[in-house]
């Protein structure tokens, strides 16, 4: 009989990691009272303390400032757009 395997939540695992990185008691301690295995446990604490970082880095802000600005442009192409085909309209709308 196969056993299954569990899926962790992001946030189930980013408490783990946090608790572990307190390192107020060991990942065995941990393990047990989580129900999951110790190098899970250090893994997901070895990942959290090296990205930690990226979360407060300027990557993302910046990224977030091009994306606003490709997103204005492309509001005011479309607002263009609009307004060319209404002016169309009307001349083909002369015509007849």
């Amino acid at each position: 009989m196969a056993i299954k395997r569990k899926r962790h939540s992001a946030e189930f695992k980013f408490d783990v990691a946090l608790e572990a990185a307190k390192e107020l008691r060991t990942a065995s301690q941990i393990a047990s009272e989580r129900e999951v295995h110790p190098n899970q446990i250090s893994q997901w604490k070895k990942q959290l303390l090296d990205e930690g970082v990226s979360i407060f880095s300027n990557k993302n802000f910046l990224n977030e400032k091009k994306q606003n600005e490709r997103e204005a442009a492309l509001y005011e192409q479309i607002g263009r757009l609009k307004m060319e085909l209404e002016w169309l309209k009307k001349k083909v709308a002369g015509r007849d």
